[in-house]
This record gives C-alpha cells, structure tokens and sequence, in this order.
C-alpha cells in the first residue's frame, strides 16, 4: 500500500493540463493503485493524478465507500442549473467555500483493461467528477469561486500555516 502525499497550492504540476494515457504499462498500473491507496484515507472523495505529482489524466474517487478510477476522463454530459455547493481541496487544506457545480455529471473514459467506463451521478458524486477532471485540466476549484470569495480565499492561503 503506497499512500502519496498530496501536492498543494503553489505547485505547478496542479495548474498544468495533464496528458492522455496512451499506453497502459506497469507505471500507469502502478499509479492506479497508488490514487486508490491514496483515496482510502478518510475523508477523501477523490485525488486526481497531479494531486500527487503525476500529470495524466487519471483519477481515483470515494464516494460512499464505492471506490474506484478511471483513466483519461472527459466530461460528456452536465445537467441543471449550476448551483453553490460547499467543497473543499486536499491540495488547498482547510478551506471550504461554495463553488457552482452542475447537480448532474457525467464522465467517460477507460480502466486499466482499456474497456470503456462511464461514471454518471448526482449531488456528492456529481461534485467529485466536476472537481477532479479540473484538477486534470489544470484547474482548482478556488478559480470557480465568485470573484469575492476568490479573494478571501487567497487572503486564507496566504496566512495559512502550509503555504
């Protein structure tokens, strides 16, 4: 069992796009099992793989205790109306803020096999696909806060203890 540490704001590897997965080898099957190591841990709903400095497009996610991954993840569907939803970011520990996620996601993309695998869902499961596929796009989700609260976000960061 290899629990990573987890990557925090500031480090580049979080705001770079990560790359597709074109050949499933012993280092992608390796990294599978390092995010769901990762992903056990209480308290964790997702790690994507630059959450533990690792820039391809794989994410492991808890939710309900139905833990799993999914390689090269695109998000083909979202439903209703973006609303705030309290979330917060292993990568940016101790905040939690409202970001506007659509109620109703949905992901496509491989296992480990190479088979197609889709994950759809509401409410908690929903949030983590939208949170984690824009970890591996780059994105926190401090950048979906509204323009006031980004500020006091940063403000929160800038004092906190780990930055």
């Amino acid at each position: 069992m290899t629990v990573r540490p987890i990557r925090l704001f500031g480090d580049p590897v979080l705001r770079a796009p990560s790359a597709r997965i074109d050949e499933i080898d012993d280092g992608v099957r390796a990294l599978v099992q390092d995010l769901l190591d990762t992903v056990e841990l209480p308290g964790r709903a997702g790690v994507a793989a630059p959450q533990i400095g690792v820039g391809l497009r794989a994410f492991s996610y808890n939710i309900d205790g139905d833990i799993g991954y999914i390689l090269n993840p695109e998000i083909v569907e979202v439903s209703g109306d973006p609303e705030p939803t309290g979330e917060g970011c292993l990568s940016v520990p101790g905040l939690w803020h409202d970001a506007l996620r659509h109620p109703h996601a949905k992901v496509r993309g491989i296992d480990l096999d190479g088979n197609e695998v889709v994950l759809e869902g509401e409410g908690l499961l929903a949030q983590a696909l939208q949170h984690e596929t824009d970890h591996l796009d780059g994105m926190l989700y401090i950048q979906r806060l509204s323009p006031e609260t980004r500020k006091v976000a940063m403000r929160e960061i800038r004092e906190s203890d780990w930055f």
